[in-house]
């Protein structure tokens, strides 16, 4: 009986320390990960202040995710956020598909920055579409689609996400010169990745991002053109530049986004 107390009592102590341990690794190992493939997708800087997350319960939090801009542009980033929480079954993140029973993005910033020639958004959506098509980032030193023996990224399976309080910055080349901020319509998209395969990383990105942009898009332009506040009262010439620099903008989010 004092034997299997004992071995109780050290089996006990090695699942503390291994849990003690693991949670003390686990956040930066996910934050590193985040800001190499996140950059790597996205084609622009991406930097996290940090992750934290239990392993014991699956609770967590990205804190301070900061999505850069493309060269170019005079803002110094597209989207900035203070603090996601995530919910996760925690033993799935060592297996092949990692379950995300949620995640919630609240208040985050947006930059759109950009006129008739594209806009940072438009140029961050076309360089993840760009990767999706090759089928991913490539691994360091090797081209996309390049046999490495090494094993498939883990596909991921998320059941809500919604991003909530969001605020738009708006920077409209050729439209005008005054700065707005605009809030932007909760996004709420569920069962991403639902079912055995599961979705990639980079398709993720994809869909969120792509979202995000549509969203974007149409509150700015439904705000421009629908308020006399901007671009009325400019003259004839230039009232009419810029209108027909909203309904490109307008146009041009539908290819964009493979509508």
């Amino acid at each position: 009986m004092r034997k299997i107390l004992l071995f109780s009592g050290i089996g006990l102590v090695v699942v503390i320390l291994v849990t003690f341990v693991t949670g003390i690794f686990i956040g930066p190992i996910i934050k590193a990960g985040v800001e190499k493939l996140g950059s790597q997708i996205t084609q622009v800087p991406i930097k996290v202040e940090a992750v934290n997350l239990s392993v014991l319960s699956g609770s967590g939090q990205v804190k301070g995710l900061i999505v850069g801009n493309p060269s170019g542009y005079k803002t110094p980033e597209a989207i900035k956020l203070g603090t996601a929480s995530v919910k996760l079954d925690p033993f799935s993140i060592f297996s092949n598909k990692v379950l995300v029973h949620s995640i919630r993005v609240e208040s985050p910033e947006i930059t759109y920055d950009g006129g008739l020639g594209g806009s940072n958004l438009s140029t961050i959506m076309n360089n993840v579409n760009a990767v999706a098509r090759a089928g991913g980032p490539a691994p360091a030193g090797a081209s996309a689609g390049t046999e490495t023996g090494k094993k498939p990224a883990p596909k991921i399976e998320i059941t809500d996400f919604l991003i909530t309080g969001a605020r738009v910055h708006v920077n409209l080349t050729g439209v005008s010169s005054k700065a707005m901020t605009l809030s932007l319509p909760d996004i709420h998209l569920t069962g991403l990745g639902k079912g055995i395969d599961g979705i990639t990383v980079t398709e993720l990105i994809r869909v969120v991002l792509g979202q995000v942009t549509r969203a974007t898009v149409e509150v700015v332009t439904g705000s421009i053109s629908s308020s006399g506040q901007v671009i009325q009262g400019l003259g004839k010439d230039v009232e009419k530049d810029a209108a027909d620099n909203i309904n490109a903008i307008k146009k041009g989010i539908g290819g964009l986004l493979g509508k």
